[in-house]
């Protein structure tokens, strides 16, 4: 009896002390039971008329410091196909921006193998429903979703502070390890590898290329940025902004008001391109000359700014004066249809809505999210319990506040956009796609396009960049018809650069 009895003592210790070396131990590398509550489950889905059998993996993987402490619990939910070779497939990290949104919206509206049932330009009330995505990248790439810390189910652990993962700098090196963690885990190091990142998430992923090249020699293939901002003076646009913002954010007012028809007839009868053009040509020409002469502009010319900046945005010559040629979003979204008690969206202009306040003079609330939040949230809450069998009764955080976010650089604007060319040049083989949107005030196409203008890529490099446009707003994937066009954009990219990545190796693409 004293023998077994010591046995059991002994299984007791050791067990105890499995666990605890497992906790304190110095290396990152992770386990099988690293993954808590990890669920698998199998399912099909019809890609462009091809059924596709895949396996969805949802888990939370735990983040140590280099001494072995976890510090943060981070969520995922990963999509592989069951019929290719895993270590030559093209595999794709995704997430959102905020800081603070889950990844939510590029799962569930364009890339995932579901999306949501979304009526556009409409409120969607409740029920909500799913569908299958035809238009899913999975039939070219394995996905990976990662919700960041604070957003999604991604937490950080006991006692430990949240704030030592917002901010610029932390952010990217935490997401960065549990790239290098997954693509271990899984076995992944021998397949094309890409980052999606939408809004913030853009800067993000070009940080994150660089941490990923520099700390663990992982290069990728290829970074898909979605509704970007690289740099960030572009969209500081307020009364104590320099005047850059305000010529860049002139052709999406343009493209706001075209579409809700309160330009000129003369306009209105003409494309949306062409106009776009006019109105991109006069914020480089006559109205960046006129902003930089400043107090020295002469009354004629005022007058003539005022008129012009009224034929191009809809608003009135009179309020135009009033804010001495500079007009806000948050003025704009406001005024744009104020003679008809509406508002429009800032996410995506072409939404309507209606303000509590008539004479309040910024957006209260907006319409373009107030539209779509709800649809997005419900889905994946049903869709994550009933589909993906994860039961986990803690809030999904779709999108949490984050601040005050660590931008780490002084009194300096973030701008990543050095980085994305130094990492360019560094990996010379690495494509780049940027999608932008028309309708889209959160991250303009203009600055978007002026950011690249000013990336100074060697011109060989610069050929490996692609920019695509869409008649729709910030989540462009809410339109149908810019889905569709999206979704071919994207296959194509991915196609092409995974094509050009097996002939490095003398592989095939899968």
């Amino acid at each position: 009896m004293q023998n077994a009895a010591n046995r059991r003592f002994l299984k007791i210790v050791f067990s105890y002390l499995f666990f605890f070396s497992y906790l304190g131990g110095e290396e990152k590398v992770l386990e099988k039971s690293a993954l808590i509550n990890e669920v698998v489950t199998d399912h099909k889905v019809s890609i462009g008329g091809n059924e596709i059998a895949y396996q969805a993996t949802c888990a939370t993987l735990p983040l140590k410091d280099n001494k072995g402490n976890v510090k943060a619990s981070l969520f995922f939910i990963a999509y592989t196909r069951n019929d290719t070779e895993p270590g030559k497939r093209p595999l794709a990290f995704c997430f959102n921006g905020g800081p603070g949104s889950s990844s939510v919206w590029l799962h569930m509206g364009v890339l995932g193998p579901k999306r949501v049932v979304l009526e556009d330009l409409k409120f969607n009330a409740p029920p909500y429903g799913i569908i299958d995505n035809e238009y899913s990248l999975l039939d070219v790439a394995d996905l990976v979703f990662i919700d960041p810390i604070s957003t999604g189910y991604s937490r950080e652990a006991p006692n430990e502070d949240a704030k030592q993962f917002h901010g610029v700098e932390e952010d990217v090196q935490w997401l960065a390890e549990f790239v290098r963690l997954y693509t271990t885990h899984y076995a992944r190091w021998d397949c094309p590898k890409y980052l999606i990142g939408e809004s913030y998430g853009t800067a993000r992923a070009t940080a994150m290329a660089e941490y990923l090249h520099d700390q663990f020699h992982l290069y990728l293939n290829g970074i898909v940025l979605v509704s970007s901002v690289l740099d960030f003076q572009t969209l500081h646009i307020s009364s104590k902004s320099t005047d850059l913002s305000f010529l860049l954010y002139l052709p999406t007012y343009t493209a706001a008001a075209w579409y809700h028809k309160v330009l000129p007839e003369e306009l209105l009868k003409r494309d949306l391109r062409d106009v776009l053009e006019e109105s991109k040509n006069f914020a480089t020409d006559d109205y960046a000359k006129a902003l930089f002469e400043g107090s020295r502009l002469s009354e004629e010319k005022k007058k003539k700014l005022v008129d012009r900046l009224s034929q191009l945005t809809g608003l009135s010559a009179e309020f135009i004066k009033n804010a001495n040629f500079r007009v806000s979003i948050y003025q704009f979204v406001k005024e744009l249809m104020r003679t008809k008690d509406r508002v429009i969206g800032r996410m995506d202009a072409r939404y309507v809505g209606i303000d509590s306040n008539r004479l309040f003079p910024f957006l209260e609330n907006d319409p373009s999210l107030d539209a779509i939040f709800g649809v997005f949230t419900g889905s994946f809450n049903q869709y994550v319990r009933k589909n993906l069998n994860w039961i986990q009764d803690e809030d999904y955080k779709i999108l949490t506040d984050v601040q005050p976010w660590n931008y780490g650089n002084g009194n300096c604007f973030l701008n990543v956009a050095p980085v994305l060319k130094k990492i360019m040049h560094r990996n010379p083989k690495l494509k780049v796609l940027i999608a932008n949107s028309y309708y889209d005030l959160a991250t303009p196409f203009f600055a978007s396009q002026y950011t690249l203008d000013h990336l100074n890529v060697d011109p060989e490099i610069s050929k490996n960049i692609e920019m695509t446009y869409y008649e729709a707003g910030h989540m462009m994937y809410t339109h149908k018809p810019s889905l569709v066009h999206f979704s071919q954009d994207l296959k194509n990219f991915f196609s092409h650069s995974s094509l050009s990545a097996a002939e490095n190796t003398g592989a095939s693409s899968n």
